[in-house]
This record gives structure tokens, sequence and C-alpha cells, in this order.
């Protein structure tokens, strides 16, 4: 009896988890874009992001990380140094 019971709980489990699985692409789909805005004498589509500049934010990205390698590099030829 008690094995019974655990095969039905297995493919319960089992029949939900697949139920979720095919149901979720269906449920992620979107709907149509929204028409562009009127004001401000735009007649087309605007690029994502609304066009913010994301120059300046990249190159502190690029200079920290170089900075970051660099020390890496300092510290551990300091070390080989001293051994």
């Amino acid at each position: 009896m008690f094995m019974k019971n655990t095969i039905t709980a297995k493919l319960l489990i089992l029949f939900i988890f697949f139920w979720i699985v095919s149901i979720a692409p269906a449920a992620a789909q979107n709907g149509d874009p929204p028409p562009p805005p009127t004001e401000h004498g735009q007649t087309g589509n605007q690029v994502p992001g609304g066009g913010a500049p994301i120059g300046g934010g990249s190159i502190i990205l690029l200079v920290l990380g170089v900075a970051y390698g660099a020390k890496k590099i300092y510290v551990a030829q300091r070390n080989l140094r001293e051994s």
C-alpha cells in the first residue's frame, strides 16, 4: 500500500513539473509593442534605453579593471622576489 502511494505521489509531482515547463513559454509571450510617442516631434520608434550614453561608465569600468589587474600583477611579482 505504501509503495503505491509513493509511486502515485511521484507521478503527480512529475506531471505537475512537466505541466509547468510546458505552460511557462506560453505565459512568457509579450503582446504588441506600444505605439511610438507623439510628443517632441518624434514619429518613429525610439532606440532601446532611450538613447542614454554608456561610454563614460564603460570607460570607468575598463580603467578600474586594468588598475585591479596591474595591482594583482605587482603583488604577485613582489611575492616572487621575496621568496
